[in-house]
């Protein structure tokens, strides 16, 4: 059965329970959620020390409904493919420090809104 939230679309840019949570019930809910991911590590929620085969239950239950990229936002190609995700979505979610998101580019100003 499709949810309230069916044809929206969310760019996750969150990490660390909080956003990532607000995210899965989001999915939960029938939105399409793209998950940002930095390089590397992830989600620095994946470094939980009680993680097995790379992941924990953090990791599994907060990401699930979502579909996942790994994005280097600091290169160019990263940063445009970001902004081209968000193009046509109707939220980006982040938790980033204030100011974070302008900085990379990728924020209101950095955007084709």
């Amino acid at each position: 059965m499709p949810g309230p939230l069916e044809g929206i679309k969310v760019i996750d840019m969150t990490q660390v329970i909080a956003g990532p949570l607000a995210c899965m019930l989001l999915s939960d809910l029938g939105a399409e959620v793209i998950k940002v991911e930095p390089p590397a590590f992830g989600d620095l929620t994946r470094l939980a020390q009680f993680a097995k085969g790379g992941l924990n239950s953090s990791v599994v239950n907060n990401n699930r409904g979502k579909r996942s990229i790994q994005v280097d936002i600091q290169q160019d190609a990263g940063r445009e493919l970001v902004l081209d995700l968000s193009k046509d979505a109707d939220v980006v979610v982040q938790n980033m420090r204030p100011g974070v998101m302008e900085r990379l580019g990728v924020g209101w100003e950095g955007s084709a809104a």
